[in-house]
This record gives C-alpha cells, sequence and structure tokens, in this order.
C-alpha cells in the first residue's frame, strides 16, 4: 500500500437479488485529490460510496481508506470518514450549533475540542450567522453547509459528498464548490454527481462511470486531450479564400483543412494537423508574414459532456 493513495479499490463487485451494481470495478485516489464520479443516475456512484464508508458490504473485491480495509477495519475507516450523503439527514428540530456538537460528541471528541472544532468548521461553511437558527427553518443551501460541517467536525482525512450541490441555485452552488475546493488543502475529496459542468470546475480527476462500471479515469485535461484527437485548430482570417486553401495545401503540417465564410470579410479555417502537433504558432507567424487580420486562433476544445457522450455511448451506436 502506498502512503501517497487515500483510497485503493481493487475489483470491487455489488449485487443485490440478481442485479449487478457494481461490477469489478478499480480505482485509486491520492491523498489531495479532489476526485469525481461522474455518471448518471444507476451508474453506482452512490453504491461505491456507500461502501467506502462502510455503510454497505461488497459482494466481492478489496477496498482500503487510508490503507485500513473497509471490512476488517470498519470502526478506524469511519473515524478516518466524514460522509454527506445524498438526502442529508440532518434533525431538523435542532439548532445548528446544538446538532454539531451533538454530532461532534458521537464521533468521540471530547467537551473541549468539541466547542473548538464546532467553532472552526462554523466559521468554515460560513453558519456563524445562523448558529441559533432552527435547521428546519434555514434554506437548501445552509442546509447543505451544515451537513459539510457535520462531515468536518472530527477532521477526518477523507471527505465523501453524494450530490452536494443538487437542488442548489447557482449562487449556492458557487458557494459549496468553493467550500470544496478549500477543503482539498487539507483532505482528500470524493465527489458524486451527475452535473458534468461542476465535475470539470470542481474536481481535478474524474472518474466515469456507466451501470456498473468505469469507462475513464482521468484529469480533465487528459480527457480532453483523448477528445481532441489531432488538436484541431480554428483560425478566423481576413483574406482570399483562394490563397487560404492554396496555403494551407502546401504546408505538411496540415493533414486537413477546411474553409468556410465567417463574418465579415473573414474565413473560418479548421485545421487538423498531422500526429498532434499545436499548428498555433505556425498559422500566426504566417499570417503576421502575409499581412493577414487574425482575430481568432484557438484549439478546438470539447465540453465534459462531449467527453461523457462518447465515453457512454453504446457500441451498437459506434458502429452505425
Amino acid at each position: 500500500m502506498s502512503e501517497a493513495l487515500m483510497i485503493e479499490v481493487e475489483n470491487l463487485t455489488k449485487r443485490y437479488s440478481g442485479h449487478t451494481a457494481l461490477s469489478n470495478i478499480s480505482f485509486t485516489v491520492n491523498r489531495g485529490e479532489i476526485v469525481g464520479l461522474l455518471g448518471p443516475n444507476g451508474a453506482g456512484k452512490s453504491t461505491t460510496m456507500r461502501i467506502l464508508a462502510c455503510y454497505l458490504p461488497a459482494s466481492s473485491g478489496t477496498v482500503r481508506v487510508a490503507g485500513l480495509d473497509v471490512y476488517h477495519d470498519s470502526d478506524e475507516v469511519r473515524r478516518r470518514i466524514g460522509y454527506m450523503p445524498e438526502n442529508n439527514p440532518l434533525h431538523l428540530d435542532m439548532r445548528v450549533r446544538e446538532y454539531l456538537r451533538f454530532r461532534a460528541r458521537l464521533k468521540g471528541l471530547s467537551r473541549k475540542r468539541t466547542n473548538e472544532r464546532v467553532d472552526t468548521v462554523m466559521q468554515q461553511c460560513d453558519l456563524t450567522e445562523v448558529s441559533r437558527r432552527i435547521i428546519g427553518q434555514l434554506s437548501k443551501g445552509y442546509r447543505q453547509r451544515v451537513g459539510l460541517a457535520d462531515a468536518l467536525v472530527h477532521e477526518p482525512d477523507l471527505i465523501i459528498l453524494d450530490e452536494p450541490t443538487i437542488g442548489l441555485d447557482p449562487h449556492q452552488i458557487r458557494a459549496v464548490r468553493q467550500l470544496i475546493k478549500d477543503l482539498a488543502s487539507s483532505h482528500t475529496v470524493l465527489i458524486s454527481t451527475h452535473i458534468l459542468p461542476e465535475a470539470e470546475m470542481t474536481c481535478n480527476r474524474m472518474v466515469i462511470m456507466y451501470e456498473g462500471t468505469i469507462l475513464a479515469a482521468d484529469t480533465p485535461e487528459n480527457l480532453q486531450r483523448l477528445m481532441s484527437g489531432k488538436g484541431q485548430v480554428l483560425a478566423e482570417i481576413a483574406a482570399p479564400v483562394e490563397d487560404l486553401r492554396e496555403c494551407w495545401t502546401q504546408i505538411p503540417e496540415i493533414e486537413y483543412f477546411d474553409v468556410s465564410p465567417a463574418e465579415g470579410d473573414y474565413f473560418r479555417c479548421a485545421l487538423t494537423p498531422r500526429d498532434g502537433l499545436d499548428l498555433r504558432p505556425l498559422v500566426f507567424n504566417l499570417a503576421r508574414e502575409r499581412g493577414w487580420a487574425l482575430r481568432e486562433l484557438t484549439r478546438n476544445r470539447h465540453s465534459l459532456e462531449d467527453i461523457y457522450v462518447q465515453v457512454t455511448r453504446p457500441d451498437e451506436e459506434e458502429e452505425l
């Protein structure tokens, strides 16, 4: 077991009375990472998290948190995890500070340490101004913050958040997203979500799940690189269309090109390079040498949604 690893999942399978929720999946998470489990409902994200949090037993396979087996060392694993499930099970009739003190004591903190940690997480989650409010009277956004504070109060090594921004408005989503990013300085964070932009904005690595399997696991940048194929470059240039076509034909680094009219006197050139070469410096220098007006020069970037659709596409569709 490497000390750099917080989570190790090997050949994990979970079956429910004839239904296979997880099928022989394996992945790792390094300490200090924010990793997203990305997939539609039913992909197996919540099941994976519940097994990691010792809420569910696995049918087969091995799962370790900080080198501890979740089955044989479940008590110690629970001490190292802060878990916020999708349906945040708060005590709605309790006040915020009262609830967090109650939870801290349940998690084994002393009275003195409880007071210290409750003050810290309330400030961290921006709950100080609602400390005496009854939880049931708070907005959805504040309830999510209370759930996060609960997950953090015992200073766990690993924070597990199941759909942490579901049901929040855009302002609340931004606030929770920033809080999650701030956590990575002292915690490892595992998030599940089916909201594609959320994963792209928050996570530095993603595990894409589909029907109980893992289809891809990499950084957003590497997934972009895989999708981009040969790194197509888009340029909008004001020049005679015949000159543009002749120019691109004569450049050996360009494997394929397409020129189409753009707004005004400009033409949009889609240039596909050979061997993944970045054509932008070449195009920029060429436009400057020839005196062509250049108003756009970008490398084509696929959205995370494009990546997700590509990796989750059934085989039969790919053959059409």
